[in-house]
């Protein structure tokens, strides 16, 4: 009895296991289809142009008023805080060093792809999605219609240049604010606010920031898409498309966030 107890449990594990290895591989192998597809030079004409400008004003320009209003808030709120929290303990000449470490190079790339993902993400799943269960992926296959360079991969290219322009966007609110803030609370003249950014400033976190940003926007998309080709021909099955995609959207997010601040630093000590 307990023998054959185990040996479920051992089935049971071992099936588990073979799921996510084929899970894992098939993500790959969709991941490096589309991102080999970025490189191809036919790939680019007309229709796909038209599509990328469509989906580019969907998901970073229609977004800009709930973006900025809370990149404002938020830029304000932490500004405040860093700055009167530095004062009171005497670390005031730290402001810039945090401006610059923190705000800009991980909150705002963090934020951002988190407001493209709850917005864009979930639209492209479900788009996805409704096209399969309605049989139009199947449609644009018959009239020998490429489903990866006419629709997956002019959303992929909006989510990279989404994310990387509305996280430096971000990132010119908060040193905005800050001058403000900087100048009207502390005292602080814009001359001696720029010395300490300038100070400050590490070029090659910068570059990881754009880096990292670009990495969100690919797979902010790239799981949608899969998650909502991989949806039955059953109306039932969108929902749950939706579901697990965005589930592993934000999985993905935590993911490459943590890899970042593991990696960055290693790759700043071997340059």
């Amino acid at each position: 009895m307990i023998y054959s107890g185990m040996l479920n449990v051992l089935e049971s594990i071992g099936k588990k296991g073979l799921q996510s290895t084929r899970s894992l591989r098939d993500a790959t192998s969709f991941s490096y289809r589309i991102f080999a597809r970025l490189f191809e030079r036919r790939a680019y004409n007309s229709a796909v142009s038209m599509v990328l400008i469509n989906q580019i004003y969907f998901t970073a320009v229609q977004i800009l008023p709930l973006f900025l209003t809370v990149a404002v808030c938020l830029s304000i709120a932490f500004v405040g805080i860093i700055g009167e929290y530095l004062l009171r303990i005497g670390l005031f000449s730290f402001f810039g060093r945090l401006l610059m470490g923190f705000m800009v190079t991980e909150i705002a790339p963090f934020v951002t792809v988190l407001l493209i993902a709850l917005r864009s993400s979930s639209a492209i799943n479900a788009e996805i999605a409704v096209m399969k269960v309605n049989n139009e992926l199947n449609t644009l296959a018959v009239f020998r219609i490429d489903i990866i360079n006419y629709l997956f991969l002019p959303r992929v290219i909006s989510g990279i240049v989404s994310v990387v322009l509305l996280t430096c966007l971000f990132a010119l609110i908060v040193l905005t604010c800050g001058l403000i803030y900087a100048g009207f609370f502390f005292n602080m003249s814009a001359g001696d606010y720029i010395a300490a950014l300038l100070e400050s400033t590490n070029f090659f976190d910068l570059i990881a920031m754009l880096v990292k940003s670009a990495v969100f926007g690919f797979f902010i998309v790239m799981i949608p898409i899969r998650y909502g080709i991989r949806a039955t021909n059953e109306l039932t099955s969108i929902p749950v498309a939706v579901l697990n995609g965005m589930v592993n959207v934000f999985i993905a997010i935590v993911i490459i966030e943590v890899l970042s601040l593991v990696i960055t630093p290693m790759i700043a000590k071997l340059i």
